[in-house]
């Protein structure tokens, strides 16, 4: 009997090693900064908002192959009905939502209704949380679940931006339970309706996300999503081991190859290092939603004002800006040239726009002449009034920012203008910029939401002292903006782009610099990677084909 059941049992194990189960598909990422707690209300820094959109679930998110970017359904079952002259909207949601086993649900199969999203939606409205993303709700007048699946958002006025707000991370349905099982720790109990859930999460070191296997039935290309079955994720802050990590094949792609070490894996003319293509690794260049610009205080004493020697000024300092020697030497090639704050692949950006404005250190040194801007024994010129000149920018304690330092040196002192530079942490120059207390600060924004208002608002008067650095206040560009932020895509609104484009041209709030390009770079095994100008990952379409790499 025993040599029977002996038999049987090697029989068995025999078939179940010719039908062994595939090994499992897994991604392995990193993130450059460390996350923080991951509650969709919360949460702002990119690593954690990089979770955040594979953990949780908002109303809509973009098409992954549309260009221009579309938005469509996700948890809702459509797109929206609009009512009462674009004021309201009707959501009707998908019935095959669920949320992830926990505790907190007490052993019930957890199913995401519209009085979730009331919920989580009027959860950003919360004093305690002091959430970062409310702003996107000022203009709403009403959240109400209709019944259990159909959800009413009333606006005060139409926006036609509203629907980017609800692709976003911050706008995701999140369950009373958990929140109210965790409390102030609800974030580090992350519990979504996502393709993926938290395996294991050592903080700001390594983290494993398991795909979803009760996530509602989504296809891609005839897959079903997730494709992948894990993703491992290290968190690694310096770019040497981001790079050498690719290329030793612990990591499946790596997005914006650093410009420090951009010999490494490409030419001179920004293609791939031969050994590189031979091992099959693929360059994808990727112009990023985001524009560089310099921007001056327009309530400054010195440099600010609109009258037509301050003007002269600051115009004088952006025709004395070398674009091409800042993308050829700074940006190693990858960046172009910004010509209007919008960068492409943004709606309403209009490819036959033509600056005004050039390098031309001739035309500057003659505009500064001719407004009394004289130059004395030193070389540097003075106020027209007489009294000395000197710039004060600030600019970040890093390697790159005393790198930008000495081109804008270079740059000023060139026509004549001395300049000065006030090291340190970005933060502390933020915060002294919204108090209108920096001159002078070379930054960047990268966008919230596809779209031209989310660059243009930030020289919008009411705005000042807020994304508004500048602090520019012209009712003219007010008027336009205001016109122009009640249009959705259309001529007419690239055409009020033109003209408000043509205002910072006139009145040199900002020196325009440059819109980065990414090199991206992927491995040879990994499958249906494209990167996406808003989303911040694409992991629930990505596949692995088997390699030994790792």
């Amino acid at each position: 009997m025993l040599k029977t059941c002996a038999a049987a049992v090697l029989a068995l194990a025999v078939t179940v090693a010719g039908h062994a189960e595939p090994a499992p598909k897994v991604l392995h990422a990193f993130l450059s900064t460390g996350e923080t707690a991951l509650d969709p209300a919360v949460a702002s820094d990119i690593a954690s908002l990089s979770l955040l959109e594979n953990l949780f679930d908002p109303l809509l998110r973009y098409d992954y192959l549309a260009r221009p970017v579309k938005l469509i359904p996700n948890s809702a079952a459509a797109m929206p009905v609009l009512s009462d002259g674009g004021k309201t909207y009707t959501f009707r949601l998908r019935q095959d939502v669920y949320f992830t086993p926990d505790a907190a649900f007490h052993g019930a199969h957890r199913q995401a209704t519209a009085d979730d999203y009331v919920y989580s939606l009027k959860r950003l409205y919360d004093p305690a949380l002091k959430s970062p993303w409310l702003y996107l709700f000022d203009g709403v007048a009403g959240i109400e679940a209709v019944d259990k699946f159909t959800l009413r958002i009333r606006l005060k006025a139409p926006d036609p931006n509203f629907l980017f707000y609800l692709a976003m991370p911050a706008t995701s349905v999140v369950a009373h339970e958990v929140v109210q099982a965790y409390g102030a720790q609800a974030g580090n109990h992350p519990v979504g309706t996502g393709p993926f859930k938290i395996g294991t999460w050592k903080r700001s070191d390594q983290i494993v996300l398991l795909a979803n296997r009760d996530f509602r039935p989504t296809e891609f290309q005839g897959q079903r999503l997730p494709i992948l079955d894990r993703i491992d994720i290290k968190i690694v802050e310096e770019y040497q081991s981001r790079v050498l990590g690719f290329l030793n094949g612990e990591f499946d792609f790596l997005e914006q190859v650093p410009e420090s070490m951009k010999e490494m894996v490409l030419t001179a003319d920004n293609q791939l290092q031969p050994e590189l293509v031979r091992k099959g690794i693929v360059l994808a260049p990727f112009p990023v939603l985001q524009t560089y610009y310099m921007w001056m205080n327009m309530d400054d004493p010195l440099i600010g004002g609109y009258s037509k020697d301050k003007v002269a000024l600051r115009r004088a300092i952006a025709l004395g800006y070398n674009s091409t020697e800042d993308i050829a030497q700074m940006k190693k090639g990858l960046a172009l040239p910004a010509v209007t704050p919008l960068p492409p692949n943004v709606l309403g950006n209009d490819p036959n726009y033509r600056s005004p404005v050039a390098y031309d250190p001739a035309l500057a040194n003659a505009l500064l002449d001719r407004y009394g801007y004289r130059k004395g024994k030193n070389g540097y010129r003075t106020q027209p009034d007489g009294k000395p000149l000197t710039l004060v920018m600030h600019s970040e304690a890093s390697t790159v920012g005393r790198l930008r330092d000495e081109l804008w040196r270079k740059n000023l002192n060139a026509i004549g203008l001395n300049v000065t530079f006030k090291s340190d942490k970005k933060t502390e120059i933020i915060k002294a910029s919204r108090l209108g207390s920096v001159m002078m600060f070379e930054t960047n924004w990268v966008a919230d939401f596809p779209d031209g208002d989310n660059f243009y608002q930030l020289l919008y008067g009411p705005n000042a002292g807020r994304a508004n650095y500048a602090r520019f206040n012209l009712p003219a560009y007010n008027q336009r903006y205001e016109q122009a932020r009640l249009m959705g895509e259309s001529p007419q609104r690239t055409a009020l782009y033109d003209e408000l484009a043509q205002l910072i041209h006139a009145y040199t709030p900002w020196v325009l610099l440059t819109h980065p390009i990414s090199a991206d770079l992927q491995q040879p095994w990994l499958k249906n990677y494209r990167r996406h100008p808003v989303e911040f990952t694409n992991w629930r379409y990505l596949d692995v084909a088997a390699h030994t790499a790792h």
